[in-house]
């Protein structure tokens, strides 16, 4: 082959390796943001939008650095490695140490934007220095390799960089590969266009990226557990970071000497032990009054509202819908809460079936006597659909006649409009209500929805007597402040899902 058509072979080959590179960055950003801040919808937005409007300054700002392409690429490539390897990690530290992150998002985005942006002028100057051709030919070719090269990040990013290496890791792989591919290019086919000095200072160059991306590989999961430490206020004993969510445990002592075990999705407090039972009495039991032979339970993957519901030996059956098989594994085998659970998902009784909520509940041909639906504040755009219109009618579309249905809903006292917001999506979707709240010192003020097709009534019948809830406490928690009822509550939607607007105002 001759020497030119192999140079555009292999030119070609680089953009390609560098598009794949690019979009890592551009995904590794939008991901982390949705891990951190929740609403994958307003990161995937600043991100993209700011990296767009860069990638044009980029390409304005390298017209100058023609007359030295070869080398002003490999400098391009080094920076971007630098920058997009360790931008996980930056904001990863901006966010824990600092409290700082879309700022921090911002400025990643477009200064990696902008060097994104300055490849293809470069690339496209070194092409026609091969061979001559024309300039409507050469942009062609580089954007054909471009999107195929997207492609490429595109798919290795969740498929294989996110579930090998992990986000953090997963950028500084990136970031070598980024650095070998620019410095490869130039050497091989672009080194007598470089004066010896540019030469030499560029494999020092590349040679210390490498190098401190490498040390930065082997000290990442040091970084990790110590910024993620800084997130929490008491010891971390267990963590796990699965393909749907972060699961974080910590450990320490109450004032009332026992010891308190906590646990965080996503960085969301989902229990304390010191005080849950005050939670899942009053989610379980009130919706438990009426027939309960058969109960299903959406979310619920710690096993606590199992414990609950398995103290009535007249259930038959009960089937929970957990989409994260990690939490189930971790609350049948850690022995933190398996001493709180109670072993619940050892009975005989159970089903457990890891899928989506919302998705089960489309194919789903059984009814139940109770469905109670315990599951994150909607403060993702992947949860906000669980708290929509359209769930709570699938949902009371498996309740059997009689059958009751209660859906956790947050504070009325701190987030007032997010908790009637639920309540009148649940009525929209067919359903009369009673709303109900009780005291959870590690939440605050915690709010209901009980449902039914008639007007449920909130009453116990329980087996024996519980330890946060009697009936005269029962029938005070449907009593709210004259400033916390409702005032025209909205209605969420599928394609309008306002309580994830009203979660992130209310809960800033």
């Amino acid at each position: 082959m001759p020497r030119h058509r192999l140079a555009r072979a292999a030119l070609l080959a680089t953009v390609f390796v560098c598009a794949a590179c690019g979009l890592v960055y551009e995904l590794s950003l939008v991901t982390l943001g949705s891990y951190l801040i929740g609403d994958t919808a307003a990161q995937a937005s600043i991100t993209l939008s700011v990296m767009v409007c860069a990638m044009g300054v980029g390409a304005l700002a390298a017209k100058p650095l023609r007359r030295c392409a070869a080398a002003a690429f490999v400098a391009v490539e080094l920076a971007l490695a630098v920058i997009g390897g360790l931008s996980v990690a930056a904001l990863y530290a901006s966010f824990a140490w600092l409290n700082v992150y879309t700022a921090t998002l911002i400025l990643a985005a477009a200064v990696i934007g902008m060097l994104v942006g300055a490849e293809i002028p470069l690339l496209m100057e070194l092409l026609q220095q091969i061979r001559k051709q024309e300039a409507s030919s050469a942009v062609a070719d580089l954007f054909a390799a471009d999107y195929v090269g997207a492609l490429l990040g595109g798919l290795a990013f969740p498929f294989l960089l996110l579930p090998v290496f992990g986000q953090i890791r997963g950028s500084l792989v990136v970031g070598v590969v980024n650095a070998i591919a620019g410095l490869a290019l130039a050497f091989v086919f672009f080194r007598d266009r470089m004066s010896r000095p540019a030469r030499h200072g560029l494999v020092a160059a590349t040679l210390v990226v490498a190098s401190g991306l490498t040390g930065a590989y082997l000290y990442a999961d040091r970084f990790e557990a110590t910024a993620q430490q800084a997130l929490f206020a008491h010891p971390i004993v267990w963590q796990a970071r699965t393909p749907y969510q972060q699961i974080v445990l910590t450990e320490s002592f109450s004032p009332f000497g026992t010891t308190d075990t906590r646990l965080f999705l996503n960085g969301g407090l989902q229990f304390s032990s010191v005080d849950e039972y005050r939670y899942h009495e009053a989610l379980v039991h009130p919706v438990l009054a009426g027939n309960r032979r058969s109960v299903l339970v959406l979310g619920g993957g710690d096993g606590l509202a199992l414990r609950e519901i398995l103290r009535y030996p007249e259930i038959e059956a009960v089937t929970l819908v957990e989409l994260d098989p990690a939490m189930i594994d971790l609350a049948r085998t850690d022995t933190r809460l398996t001493s709180l659970n109670e072993r619940s998902f050892d009975d005989p009784r159970v089903r457990v079936v890891t899928a989506d909520a919302f998705s089960w509940l489309r194919g789903t041909p059984g009814l139940f006597d109770a469905v109670i639906v315990d599951l994150p504040d909607p403060d993702q755009t992947s949860v906000a659909k669980l708290y929509s219109q359209e769930f709570y009618a699938m949902a009371a579309h498996v309740l059997a006649p009689g059958g009751r249905m209660v859906v956790q809903s947050g504070s009325p006292f701190f987030a007032p409009r997010s908790f009637w917001t639920i309540d009148a999506t649940v009525r929209a979707a067919g359903l009369r209500t009673t709303p109900y709240h009780i005291d959870v010192p590690s939440f605050g003020d915690w709010g209901f929805v009980l449902a039914a097709t008639d007007t449920p009534v909130p009453d116990l019948r329980t087996p024996g007597p519980l330890r946060s809830l009697d009936d005269s406490t029962l029938a005070a928690a449907t009593v709210f402040a004259p400033d916390r009822r409702a005032v025209d509550p909205e209605v969420s939607t599928l394609v309008r899902p306002v309580i994830l607007d009203l979660q992130r105002q209310e809960w800033r």
